[in-house]
């Protein structure tokens, strides 16, 4: 998930080289999602762990 979340986050750069600010608004805002579900999923992951001992 974090993979899909850079690529996104590099489509939204090379549009907004090229000029095309909306798909790079549209593709940040995706690679923002992704990478707070990535995080969410990382921290619930790393609590369960942890409990289990």
């Amino acid at each position: 998930m974090l993979h899909y979340a850079a690529v996104f986050f590099v489509i939204a750069l090379i549009a907004a080289i090229f000029g095309f600010t909306g798909i790079a608004a549209g593709a940040a805002s995706i690679a923002k999602v992704l990478f707070l579900v990535f995080i969410v999923v990382a921290v619930v992951s790393l609590l369960v762990g942890l409990l289990k001992r």
